[in-house]
Formats: structure tokens, sequence, C-alpha cells
């Protein structure tokens, strides 16, 4: 372009456009590029500033013949190029001065953070004339809120909602002392096993006795299970018993496979298979369809690996056929099973005796409790079975464990006399709890049947 053509493009161009196009390159390039010298042709850009303005500002000096000769001099050198300061190497991206994550807003904390498990008991109850006695099970949580606790002769309710506590029954010396309690399902009916053998129903709401099982054991009943209106009793006879409340003639099922006596008893969550165990450190597994009233039932798996008495035992809550057990002053073991094929899937040496079991209703979780020498209770985490925690206070062996309906919090009672309340599982989810149920009275045609 010639000066005369350059003057008169400059003339049509209004100043106002031009101070725009000023501010918007301004506003795009925020920083100046320094060139990489290193990088430029300094000899052509020479030539092209002297030699090649005078050739293109005088093109009659050059002959037809010359003017070929430069196009292949041109060619041959790489001199074809049509900027004057051009760079071999690109411009280095532009640096930015504040980090674009350093503006932005810090990440959401993760949800699966280590939760807090406090260290001591939120509440420690008096228990006195509490027995001291590994084979029986005198603690346990209803559906209905109602913690029942057996001291000596006498069984207590506390209701947890308002922490008041009630006398349910003091049954007399030649009957006693209370060997077991439990609670139906329903969260009202509960069962009483007496140190004479005798089994007891009682309507909790209407503090009234239903009916007394008879000839069922021939020694005391240290263990109860409930399976829907099936209550299943262990005694000292080394008998496992199934009986329906129901009817008159209650003994419907019995299981033979211990020859000493019966200190664990739990159903699964389907009702399909009974868990027993001894101190003959024996495990049963058994299933109900294979069940016969007119033969003691053989049980489907015998295990037999544990080197004490096992009183702990706790299914799985997420997978229905796993099975944890644990042993006694001897073995200080916590074995889990597979009960569809009797093997053991893994052995954990707690180092101390090990006394009940609870799985978390929402973590993959087990806790524990020990006697000699801590005393203490274990939180777990499976199938890792990692130590997550460990709650002490207990100063005699943590017999008794029961869990609130809830899930998160536990109740333990130990030698020591004392019912200590632990929130181990986390904090309640309010919305959703599940309703209560509306039948309170299944079994209200029993006061008749004595």
């Amino acid at each position: 372009m010639d000066a005369g053509t350059w003057s008169s493009f400059m003339k049509t161009k209004s100043p106002c456009h031009l101070q725009d196009i000023h501010r918007k390159a301004s506003q795009e390039n925020l920083d100046r590029f320094i060139p990489n010298r290193s990088a430029m042709d300094f000899d052509y850009a020479h030539y092209m500033l002297t030699e090649g303005k005078k050739e293109k500002e005088n093109p009659a000096a050059s002959s037809p013949g010359r003017q070929a000769y430069q196009k292949q001099l041109a060619a041959a050198l790489n001199m074809n190029r049509t900027r004057i300061l051009a760079f071999k190497n690109k411009p280095p991206p532009p640096v930015e001065l504040i980090p674009k994550d350093f503006l932005s807003p810090p990440p959401p904390q993760s949800k699966s953070s280590k939760r807090y498990i406090p260290q001591s008991a939120e509440r420690i109850l008096d228990a006195p004339e509490i027995l001291d006695d590994f084979y029986l099970n005198l603690l346990d949580w209803g559906s209905s809120n109602f913690l029942c606790i057996a001291l000596g002769n006498t069984v207590y309710l506390w209701d947890a909602s308002v922490g008041s506590t009630s006398e349910l029954v003091t049954v007399e010396d030649d009957n006693g002392p209370v060997t077991s309690v439990s609670w139906a399902p329903d969260g009202r009916h509960l069962a009483i096993g007496l140190n004479n053998s005798h089994v007891q129903v009682w309507d909790s709401a209407a503090c009234r006795l239903l009916r007394t099982l008879r000839g069922v054991h021939q020694l005391r009943v240290g263990s109860l299970a409930w399976n829907d209106h099936v209550l299943t009793t262990g005694g000292m006879d080394g008998k496992i018993v199934n009986n329906d409340v129901r009817v008159r003639s209650h003994i419907v099922d019995t299981y033979r496979g211990h020859n000493q006596e019966l200190c664990g008893l739990k159903w699964s969550a389907s009702g399909q298979q009974l868990a027993s165990g001894g101190n003959d450190n024996l495990v049963h597994v058994w299933d109900r369809s294979m069940a016969s009233s007119n033969s003691p039932t053989r049980w489907l798996h015998r295990l037999d690996e544990h080197r004490a008495a096992v009183k702990a035992l706790a299914w799985c809550p997420f997978q229905a056929n796993l099975l944890a057990s644990g042993g006694g002053g001897r073995d200080h073991c916590i074995k889990f099973w597979n009960t569809h094929t009797g093997a053991c899937l893994n052995t954990v040496n707690t180092g101390s005796q090990v006394c009940g079991m609870l799985w978390s209703k929402k973590e993959r979780e087990l806790l524990s409790s020990h006697g000699f020498t801590q005393n203490q209770l274990t939180l777990w985490k499976y199938p890792s079975m990692v130590k997550m925690a460990e709650l002490t206070g207990h100063e005699e062996r943590v017999l008794y464990l029961t869990q609130s309906p809830d899930g998160c919090t536990v109740a333990s009672a130990a030698g020591d006399e004392t019912l200590r309340f632990w929130n181990v599982f986390g904090s309640p989810e309010i919305s959703k709890l599940a309703p209560k149920a509306t039948n309170t009275q299944p079994f209200a045609h029993l006061s008749f049947i004595r």
C-alpha cells in the first residue's frame, strides 16, 4: 500500500472507531509479549528492510531475468515470507496472576468423614444384685423402647423415653432367681426364664401373667429367643425347645445337639435358621424347615472350632448367611461363618473373653463386649476388623449387651452392678423411625390358658 492510498484510508476511518479498537485490544491483551530473540532470523529481516523494499518500490530497475533469478533464490533459501519479524516458536501461554482454583469456592466436605464416637457412657444406672453369671441373659431392649433387666428375683422395666423405672414382678425364692429375659417382637409381651426350669409369659402393659410353660426343661432356663409367636428356650439340660405360645400344647420342636448348658440363642432375620451356643464349646445352626416334633431334630451345621463356651452370637443384618460367634475365657476369638456352607470365613483373636456382640443397623460395624482384663466394649470395622474404638468404664466383665430400637444406643450391664448407656452407632434419624405397631395384643387370649 503506497503513501497516497494509506492517507486516503486513514481519512475514511473515524477517531472514535480507532479508540474502540484500541480499547478492545487493551482489554484482550492484559500483558505484553516479550519476543525470544534467539528465534529471530535477523539476516532475512535486514534484507527485507533494505534490498527487498528497494525492489518493490522500483520494479523497473530489475529485468525480467533478474526477477526470475530472485524468485528461485528466495525459494531455495526459504525467503518467500511476507511477514518481516517472523518467529519460529509460538509465544508461551499467558500466565494467570490469580489461579482460578483460588477464586472458586472450596469443595463440599465428604459425607464419609469419620464420625465422633464418645469414649464415655452417656448415662449410668445402678443395677444391684445383678447376677455375675456368664451363662445367663438378663438384659433386653424391646421395640416399644422399654428396657428389661433382671436383678436377683425381680424384673424391672425402664422406660427409655422418659427415664422412669417400674417393677414388673418379683418371683418367690423357690422359683428364682430370674435366669433370662426376652421381649417378643411386638414390644409388649415378655418372656422370663426361671431357675426352677419354668418359663413365664407376661403382658408388660397390663402387668399381668398370661401363662407359665412347665415341663419344657429339667433345669434352669438361661437362654430365650423369639421367632414371631414361637418362643425358643434353652436350658442347662442341653435341650432347645420351640414353644408356640398361642396353643395349649406349646412344645412343637425339640433340638438336641448340645450336651451341656445352653448360653446363647439367636434366630436369623428371616426366621429360617437358629444359632445356638453352649458350654460344650459348640455352635449349632438349625434349619426350621427340618424341624420335627416327633423326634429330636438334627442340626444343619455343627461348628466346633471354639475352645471355650460360646455365648455371644450375632446374625449380620446386611448379609443373611453371615453369623458371628464369640468364645469365652480360653478362646478369646470372634469367628465368622457362612451358614449356607458351614465354612469359617475369618477368625480374630480379641485378647479377652467375648461376652456379647451386636451388629450396627446402619454401618458395616460390629460391637463386642469383653471380660478380663479391660472389661471393655470394642467397636470393629467389618470386614477388615480394624478397631475403631474401645469403650472402658466397667470394673467387671461386661456380660450383658442389648441395643435400642433405633439402633444407635447400646446398653451394657456387668458384674460391677452398673447399667451403662453408650452412643456407639451414631445419632437417630427421626424421619426413618418405624411407626409403632398397631396390633398391640396378639396374645390377649392367653389369659384364659393356664
